[in-house]
């Protein structure tokens, strides 16, 4: 009898719980509905995941931990769901095709579609953050949360759903020529242009490594990419430079 008394008590304390994490900003709560497209559990998770450092100091108030699980769910179910699309398609295609799809720029491309960026608290005095890669970060935080929050097997059919199905274009992206470098460095060659790619910055972020790379035309920099290693980071500056260039 006193078990079930307490097992009643623990169901009205956590209960009172949600009514406040959901009662306590109806406004945000309503928002963050509207732009995931999923009813949260756990507000302060959400919270959290779209924090910024630039705002929130503390390893336990910032997005950097989500945004590190985020990271890995979202590659592993992009696996996966590469993994099914194409059976007969080699480890190279696959790898291939999941670097087109969560590569820095993409997500944060999808990040600022989806509307992530009217909810991400970050200093807004800082104009470097306003055009920088933040919202494809807080992307991957946010998918953090909801696995926190709902689980695996819901969070893959979010992704799906909310990520994958309206933003990335799959047919498309197979017709893109992942290999950007050396499209430039041959445009370059072609038309006589120096050009080369040089490491502005390297530096340690949440425990993982972050290169920031620029491509240099004829002694300009011309554009710069990040990445968590220098292949990537290439990569994002050679696609930045064509861009640029309207190649």
């Amino acid at each position: 009898m006193r078990n079930c008394k307490k097992i009643r008590s623990l169901t009205i304390v956590n209960f009172l719980r949600k009514i406040l994490q959901s009662s306590s900003n109806p406004s945000f709560a309503k928002q963050l509905e509207n732009v995931l497209g999923v009813k949260p559990g756990n507000y302060t998770l959400y919270q959290t995941a779209l924090s910024h450092r630039s705002v929130k100091e503390g390893a336990d108030e910032n997005n950097e931990r989500l945004e590190y699980l985020g990271d890995a769910v979202l590659s592993a179910i992009i696996a996966d769901y590469l993994f099914k699309r194409y059976p007969y398609k080699g480890e190279g295609f696959l790898t291939e095709m999941r670097s087109k799809m969560v590569n820095r720029q993409q997500l944060n491309e999808v990040a600022l579609k989806m509307g992530l960026k009217k909810l991400t608290m970050y200093n807004k005095f800082d104009n470097a953050l306003k055009s920088s890669q933040i919202f494809g970060n807080t992307l991957e935080a946010v998918v953090g949360a909801v696995y926190l929050d709902k689980g695996y097997k819901k969070t893959q059919q979010w992704v799906l759903k909310r990520i994958v199905i309206p933003h990335l274009f799959v047919e498309d992206l197979e017709l893109i020529d992942i290999n950007l470098k050396n499209k430039l460095i041959g445009w370059a060659s072609k038309n006589g242009k120096n050009l080369g790619f040089e490491t502005v910055q390297e530096k340690l972020e949440n425990g993982r490594r972050i290169f920031t790379i620029a491509a240099v035309l004829d002694g300009e920099i011309l554009s710069e990419g990040k990445g968590f290693n220098k292949k990537d980071a290439s990569q994002v500056a050679a696609q930045l430079a064509i861009e640029k260039l309207g190649l």
